[in-house]
């Protein structure tokens, strides 16, 4: 699922926050395009400023709800490199999560991208609507530290979760204004064709990674005739109905990950837990941990380059790191857009209680994966703006190129696979036969797919699959 980046520095004290349900109704067409004008981008904190050299930014103001576009704004932070040489287009980057920040990755994260992909396009990004510089949503630091564990034992813990979840949603929504029941992915597609539009492109070619294919799949089907291309790397399949279709691949995408990692330890004398029971000392940990939820998550985090090595060490050192608390007053909550794009409400603890009990049968060594708090921290939240459905997709200029590592722990190739079969003849999905949480940057061989897909839109033949790069982490 999403790749929960920044969730290792916020779950600990993360939440939920709650929406207004709202219908999906069509949204009238903005008069004009918005007005960019464009500056060189600033070096900010830790940034090196020779690396910063070269990127542009650039505030649009945009409806802070565009079912009501005339109504109250927002500034929508965007960035971008223009093309070296012999121009494309633009190449719109979808940034995962959520929370991840575009305009960072155009500023200083530019080794994403291919020397092809920079010289033949203008690469622009932007920080979602209540991500970084964008309105982020903001909540006090003292109650976003004091979040209970998602592991409830009766029903007094599961409802006092639920009215913590309620009580730091009013917090959040006091905090940083009308935009916070906004923040859905319906609403950040309309932003990306305002981006679109404030540039002057008929059409634009998509990238997005993570908890950015949702934003590319619907995008395409909203506006099919602006979509030149559409890159869908580590998919979130948004189609997902209930609690158990949605936690059921995740949880076993995290399980195998840790499989493939045990196996490798087996037969790798480099491995600090070679010729020893992995399993057992992974469980012994975790059962002795504080927080047995963040230990996992520490763990699940550690599968996503995948980190195999340090993972051994890790454990062999029996310490598992866990981020620290907040400092300032008010902290910016990056989870808010779960709750705006999935019902996947728990009506009781009996059910609840349930979902653990089938997760723990059936991952025994990961039996909570990180993307259990995508139900925990929706718990009390009324129904989302912009609920799963199954993709509509037709007349694209291109078939969408979805890519999925066949061992991801956090989008499970499963997914990616019924995400293709959504799209049916205007979907084509790539294979990394590999593992860990992204795949472009994997091995030559998908970079090369992906880039010429991209510049030529040479799709490949259905069925491509690129081998597995041994991980060096």
């Amino acid at each position: 699922m999403t790749n929960f980046k920044l969730l290792h520095r916020t779950a600990a004290w993360g939440a939920v926050l709650t929406v207004t349900a709202a219908g999906l109704a069509t949204v009238p067409a903005a008069a004009a395009a918005p007005t960019v004008h464009w500056t060189a981008c600033k070096a900010e904190g830790k940034d090196d400023p020779e690396e910063v050299k070269g990127s542009e930014c650039a505030v649009l103001q945009l409806p802070i709800d565009w079912r009501n576009p005339s109504g109250p704004t927002f500034g929508l932070e965007i960035a971008r490199r223009t093309a070296k040489q012999q121009r494309v287009g633009v190449l719109m980057f979808g940034p995962g999560g959520p929370g991840d920040s575009g305009v960072d990755r155009i500023k200083t994260g530019m080794d994403r991208f291919s020397p092809e992909l920079q010289n033949r396009f203008d690469i622009v990004s932007f920080d979602p609507r209540g991500i970084a510089r964008s309105n982020p949503v903001k909540c006090t630091s003292s109650l976003y530290a004091a979040m209970p564990s998602p592991l409830v034992r009766d029903q007094a813990e599961f409802d006092a979760l639920i009215d913590y979840n309620r009580r730091l949603a009013a917090d959040c929504r006091q905090h940083t204004g009308p935009l916070y029941d906004h923040v859905d992915t319906w609403q950040t597609v309309r932003d990306v064709d305002a981006i679109r539009r404030a540039l002057g492109e008929q059409t634009i070619t998509f990238h997005g990674s993570s908890y950015g294919t949702p934003l590319g799949a619907q995008y395409a089907e909203t506006y099919p005739n602006r979509v030149r291309a559409v890159v869908l790397e580590s998919v979130l399949d948004h189609s997902l109905a209930t609690p158990r279709q949605f936690l059921d691949p995740q949880a076993v995408s995290v399980q195998d990950s840790f499989d493939e990692f045990v196996s490798w330890c087996d037969r790798t004398t480099t491995c600090a837990l070679h010729g020893q029971d992995v399993r057992a000392r992974w469980a012994e940990l975790r059962s002795t941990a504080d927080n047995p939820f963040m230990a996992s998550f520490a763990v699940f985090r550690m599968l996503y380059a995948p980190q195999w090595n340090a993972l051994a060490t890790t454990l062999q050192k029996g310490v598992i790191p866990t981020p620290p608390p907040p400092t300032t007053e008010l902290v910016a909550n990056t989870l808010v857009p779960f709750c705006q794009d999935w019902n996947l409400r728990v009506g009781s603890y009996r059910e609840y209680a349930a979902l653990l009990d089938r997760l723990a049968r059936n991952n025994p060594d990961m039996p909570y994966p990180g993307q259990f708090m995508a139900i925990s921290l929706c718990l009390g939240a009324p129904p989302a703006n912009n609920p799963q459905h199954r993709l509509d997709v037709d007349n694209l200029r291109t078939p969408i190129l979805l890519s999925n590592a066949r061992h991801d722990p956090a989008t499970a190739y499963t997914m990616a696979q019924n995400v293709q079969r959504q799209l049916g003849r205007d979907g084509v999905l790539l294979t990394y036969d590999g593992w860990g949480h992204g795949s472009y940057n994997k091995s030559p061989c998908m970079t090369t797919t992906i880039d010429r897909y991209l510049v030529d839109r040479k799709v490949p033949q259905r069925g491509t699959s690129c081998a597995a790069v041994p991980p060096t982490g």
